[in-house]
């Protein structure tokens, strides 16, 4: 038995799906655990409740339905494009509210016409809520990931330096102290000075060959999990990262855009000022963000209602480009959120590529704003 009660609006939110023709799923409340540990985001991960079967597999209770839907998917070999819908219990703890709750939403696989499945994606979310919530005044904050990671590698840091800025987007005080050490650089601390020195030189043949000498000497080498060779890469790969210095001018560039919030209608003149006056090439990423806001212009959406914010990003992860939440004027609690996932299909083991897009539905959020007066 359920220890919350479903809200009275599940039958509505229900009736909206069936009109989008959607089908609807349910996946196992028990879930193994690797896949979110490997691909749902540090935030959530450290989120999850755990437990494991009698093998030792780590197990977990049911956190969010995108990835269980995703590999539901996977397993039944059923075709694209498809549209998923959800009702049902999650379960994470949570800074506020309970650890248990109820969660709604679609996920919308296979549809390779992107900008206009992203629109849907918004406006399903935004009619919804509008429904649920007649009078409110609904807001929309959209970020794209694939424009910050266009920004990123124009800037030309080493690959290392453009893996840490992604996977930090969303998360303002990470990436303001990434950008602390971009400015500030650091040499890397406790190395045994001859492994110092070898690196300093940049005879990768000797690094590996003292290594490996030095695991034989320890007995470390029999159970190693990583080799010399992986080892002397990993050593030149951190250094390369602590010793990596962004520019001032490159610096502030980064810091700029990241600054960027407007109504949606200018983004895209925005985003291509920049661009020029910074010199960047953002061309393929600036172009889709203007198909995506030309799709929403003939889906009816009120673009006034929607904000871009070059910084605003989603703690999961597998998102790639739009990412989005909804929520009523002047309230900070989010009611809806989502975005496109186009590689965690494959990661989770789809043979093909299979373009993603998605929202989920806070239902006890939903059902404490409609009780406000």
């Amino acid at each position: 038995m359920p220890l919350i009660n479903m809200p009275d609006f599940a039958g509505t939110i229900l009736e909206e799906f069936s009109a989008r023709s959607t089908v609807r799923v349910d996946t196992p409340v028990i879930q193994p655990a690797e896949p979110f540990l490997d691909m749902a985001g540090e935030d959530l991960r450290r989120r999850i409740f755990m437990t494991e079967n009698e093998r030792g597999e780590s197990l977990c209770l049911r956190p969010e339905f995108t990835i269980p839907v995703c590999l539901r998917h996977i397993e039944t070999a059923t075709g694209t494009p498809k549209r998923y819908a959800y009702l049902g219990e999650v379960f994470r703890q949570r800074r506020d509210g309970a650890n248990e709750f109820y969660q709604a939403g679609i996920e919308d696989l296979g549809d390779t016409g992107v900008a206009a499945a992203d629109a849907r994606a918004i406006g399903d979310a935004y009619a919804i809520l509008a429904r649920l919530l007649p009078g409110r005044t609904l807001a929309v904050t959209l970020g794209d990931q694939a424009v910050f990671e266009a920004v990123v590698k124009a800037l030309g840091l080493p690959a290392g330096w453009q893996k840490r800025l992604i996977q930090a987007f969303g998360n303002a005080d990470q990436i303001e102290q990434l950008l602390k050490r971009l400015g500030s650089p650091n040499p890397v601390e406790g190395l045994n000075p001859m492994v110092a020195d070898l690196l300093a030189s940049g005879d990768d043949a000797a690094l590996v060959a003292h290594i490996d000498e030095t695991m034989q000497a320890t007995g470390y080498s029999t159970n190693a999990s990583r080799s010399p060779v992986e080892i002397a890469r990993r050593l030149k790969e951190k250094q390369e990262l602590a010793q990596t210095r962004l520019d001032g001018a490159a610096l502030i560039l980064l810091r700029e855009f990241l600054s960027l919030e407007l109504p949606l209608p200018d983004a895209t003149s925005a985003l291509a000022g920049f661009a020029d006056a910074a010199g960047l090439k953002l061309g393929a990423a600036v172009s889709r963000f203007d198909e995506r806001v030309a799709a929403l212009a003939n889906a009816g959406l009120d673009l006034a209602r929607i904000t871009y914010r070059a910084a605003f990003g989603r703690p999961l992860d597998y998102y790639t480009g739009l990412v989005f939440e909804v929520a009523v004027k002047d309230n900070p609690a989010v009611l809806a959120g989502g975005g496109r996932f186009d590689r965690l299909l494959t990661l989770l083991g789809a043979e093909s590529r299979i373009p993603a897009v998605g929202f989920s539905l806070w239902l006890d959020r939903i059902e404490a704003e409609g009780k406000r007066s």
